[in-house]
C-alpha cells in the first residue's frame, strides 16, 4: 500500500503566484495541495483547520507577516514545516525566519526544482537554503574564521598561536607566514601574556578549547 501524500498549503497575496506553485506541486504524485490562503489571519487559521506536512508561506503577507504566521504555527503545530518566501535576495529575513521556527527559505526566483526540493527536504525532516542564501552565508562564515582573532589578539598572534598548537617550531612559522623567527619569538611571548599562558601545554589546551584546534591534532 502506498504512503499518503504528503500535503501543502500555500499562503501568498497574488493569486498568480500561488496558481503557478499549486500547478507546480501537483505535478508530482507524492505531494497534495490541501487549500491557499491570501493573507496571514487566512494562512494561519487555514493551518489550525487543515493542518498541512508543508506551509509555503509569502514572507510579505498583509494582515500578518509571515514570521508572524511562521512563530504562531512553528508553536502550536510543530508538525507543519513552514517554507517561506521572500522576494529578497539578501539574507535580511534569513535570522528572523530560523528565529521564528522555519524550517526552508527560498526565494520567489527559485527554478520548479528548488521549490520542490525545498518542499520535500523540510517535509522529510531536513532544513533547506535557497542556493544562493546558501552560498553566501558559508562564504561569510569561512571569511569571518578566516580573519577572527581570540581574546584581544591580534591576527597575526592568533596565527602564530594556532601553528604553534599545531606542534610546528619556530623556524617552521616563520618559514610558512614569511617573517623571521625573532619576529615568531615576539607574537608568541605577546599572545601568551596576554592570554596569561606559561606553557606550551596550557596554550594547546586554550586552543582546543577555543576550537582553534581540534583535540588529536598537533
Amino acid at each position: 500500500m502506498s504512503a499518503s501524500p504528503g500535503t501543502v498549503l500555500l499562503a501568498d497575496d497574488h493569486p498568480i503566484v500561488r496558481k503557478g506553485i499549486r500547478a507546480l506541486v501537483e505535478m508530482e504524485a507524492d505531494l497534495k495541495v490541501v487549500g491557499e490562503a491570501g493573507d496571514g489571519p487566512e494562512a494561519l487559521a487555514k493551518c489550525r483547520e487543515l493542518k498541512p506536512d508543508v506551509l509555503l508561506l509569502d514572507i510579505s503577507m498583509p494582515g500578518m507577516t509571515g514570521l508572524e504566521v511562521a512563530r504562531l504555527v512553528h508553536s502550536e503545530m510543530p508538525d507543519t514545516k513552514v517554507v517561506l518566501l521572500t522576494m529578497h535576495e539578501g539574507d535580511e529575513y534569513f535570522f528572523q525566519a530560523l528565529a521564528v521556527g522555519a524550517a526552508g527559505y527560498i526565494v520567489k526566483g527559485a527554478t520548479s526544482e528548488e521549490i520542490l526540493s525545498a518542499i520535500q527536504s523540510v517535509r522529510q525532516g531536513g532544513l533547506y537554503l535557497h542556493p544562493s542564501v546558501a552560498k553566501r552565508l558559508v562564504g561569510d562564515y569561512l571569511q569571518t574564521k578566516a580573519t577572527a582573532t581570540y581574546d584581544g589578539l591580534t591576527q597575526r598572534e592568533s596565527e602564530v598561536l594556532k601553528l604553534i598548537a599545531d606542534g610546528l617550531t619556530s623556524k617552521q612559522i616563520g618559514e610558512k607566514l614569511f617573517i623571521s623567527v625573532t619576529t615568531v619569538q615576539t607574537h608568541r611571548a605577546h599572545a601568551m601574556e596576554k592570554l596569561n599562558l606559561h606553557t606550551s601545554a596550557e596554550l594547546v589546551k586554550y586552543a582546543i578549547r577555543k576550537g582553534i584546534l581540534e583535540p588529536g591534532e598537533g
